[in-house]
């Protein structure tokens, strides 16, 4: 019996529109101004950004994509999209700086003139830009992996625009040529780390894995737990969406089916206490006669 909890999706279009419209604005502006001062920090900063732009249109796609209702082919509709959205812009990002590691190293070989006082008026304007962007999905940052990714690709980049700040400043003070492509490295140090997290956490809910925010062994405790119920096996728990969990499971009743309000207060349970939206649960008497295949050790 399959129990849902349907919810109306937050949207974010307007978040998306703004975001996007003011970070394509400032790529262009920053890659122009690293072509013409030699800037890599720029350059490294208008590349990262360009690709906050692709992973921001991914994730507007995907959050239109999750509300489209299911049919006969995608039985779940296209919800699955918004994880998949999250892992290529994870993807992208860590593409991108690996460009630009190769070379910020080539310019530590071969350091390139800057002009310094252009890099700071131009980062400065991206720190306003991205904190303006990072703050149009804080609210949302905490239950959807893509409104999560947002924020804090946005969130970082105001923090790398600051370095490239910093970068421009000790050019004007010290003429040390090396701080541009050291600066690049330590933006890709921390676009990787975040980046990396994302797409760590976006490839265990492609591949089916328990969110992380939920204990697989809480849940079978829960339904082991529960009155009438002497043992649960089949049970599988995976991602939906960014924000929807599924669950499935076995539960041996020897007693038999106890009515209807035991079903509709498990699930009930399972989602006011795990998060668990769409809950399936088979009830079995353990009758050894005809014993569930399910049950074999191959089986969770």
């Amino acid at each position: 019996m399959a129990h849902n909890h349907p919810h109306a999706p937050t949207t974010y279009n307007s978040a998306f529109l703004i975001g996007t419209s003011l970070n394509i604005s400032f790529v262009l502006v920053e890659a122009w101004f690293g072509v013409i001062t030699n800037s890599l920090a720029l350059l490294a900063d208008a590349g990262h950004n360009l690709s906050d732009v692709l992973g921001l249109l991914l994730a507007w796609g995907a959050s239109y994509l999750v509300q489209r209702p299911p049919n006969r082919k995608y039985t779940y509709g296209l919800r699955r999209s918004s994880i998949l959205a999250a892992l290529l812009n994870a993807i992208l990002l860590l593409l991108t700086m690996g460009g630009i590691t190769w070379e910020a190293i080539r310019r530590l070989q071969d350091p390139s003139p800057v002009a310094g006082d252009t890099v700071i008026w131009v980062a400065g304007i991206g720190v306003v830009i991205n904190t303006i962007t990072a703050l149009l999905f804080m609210s949302g940052r905490e239950g959807d992996m893509n409104i999560r990714g947002a924020f804090l690709h946005m969130a970082a980049d105001a923090l790398v625009s600051v370095g490239v700040v910093l970068a421009g400043i000790a050019i004007l003070l010290t003429g040390w040529l090396w701080f541009d492509p050291i600066i690049s490295l330590m933006i890709v140090v921390v676009i990787v780390v975040g980046t990396w997290n994302l797409f760590r956490d976006a490839l265990e809910l492609i591949l089916d894995g328990v969110p992380k925010q939920i204990e697989s062994m809480a849940v079978r405790t829960f339904l082991q737990e529960l009155q009438g119920v002497t043992k649960v096996h089949d049970l599988h728990i995976w991602a939906i969406s960014t924000t929807e969990t599924a669950l499935t499971a076995h539960l041996v009743i020897p007693e038999g089916y106890t009515g209807d309000r035991f079903l509709t207060n498990t699930c009930e349970a399972l989602h006011d206490h795990f998060g668990i939206d769409h809950s399936t649960l088979q009830i079995e008497t353990g009758d050894r006669g005809y014993p569930c295949y399910l049950e074999s050790e191959s089986h969770v």
